[in-house]
């Protein structure tokens, strides 16, 4: 994914406004106290309202490689008070500085499809795998398999059966999918 100076694929680009966020939060369910982990969250949009959701009490990381994203994110949050809010710097396909098993929720909102294209995916699996509590979840936001705009060309996109297909090796199995707007889906996986 390149050097942490460099741009990300798709960053600056956030799916956060195509989707229900009514649908979304109810299929989350977000409750506090809980570690949300956020993978390749760009400039954080998703990662400021799962804040909001849950409340003070928890801790929602945001992850990724783009530093201009994340100090945007940081910004935005001293702005909205989140304090929960923890920014890391890091290529999310490497070892994260978290514990093992300590992640209730890990996130990846139309991110999968660009860790598959850079061919980056095993390692952000195995490290969301190493990350994500037995019993805790993985939601994968994706774009429906159709022409854009908006979103990536229809030939990177994933269908809801490749998705569960790269994540089965990875010890998720599906729990639910649900449509969450017109161009996008959600997926919860349940890691055993």
């Amino acid at each position: 994914m390149g050097n942490a100076k460099g741009k990300p694929p798709g960053a600056g680009k956030s799916s956060f406004d195509l989707i229900d966020p009514n649908k979304f939060f109810a299929a989350l369910v977000i409750k506090p106290h809980m570690k949300i982990l956020d993978l390749a969250c760009g400039q954080g949009n998703y990662t400021l309202a799962l804040a909001e959701a849950m409340g003070p009490e928890g801790v929602v990381y945001g992850a990724d490689l783009w530093e201009e994203g994340l100090a945007k994110l940081r910004e935005e949050a001293a702005i909205r008070g989140l304090r929960q809010i923890r920014a890391i710097l890091a290529d999310v396909s490497s070892p994260l500085p978290l514990d093992a098993a300590s992640i209730d929720l890990c996130l990846m909102a139309t991110v999968l499809h660009d860790l598959v294209e850079a061919g980056t995916a095993p390692g952000a699996l195995a490290e969301t795998t190493r990350l994500v509590k037995p019993g805790g979840t993985l939601a994968v936001v994706e774009f429906k398999k159709m022409d854009g705009p908006p979103g990536p060309p229809r030939h990177i996109r994933l269908a809801p059966e490749e998705v569960e297909n790269l994540l089965k090796p990875y010890g998720f199995r599906k729990r639910l999918i649900e449509e969450i707007g017109s161009y996008t889906y959600l997926m919860l996986f349940r890691k055993v």
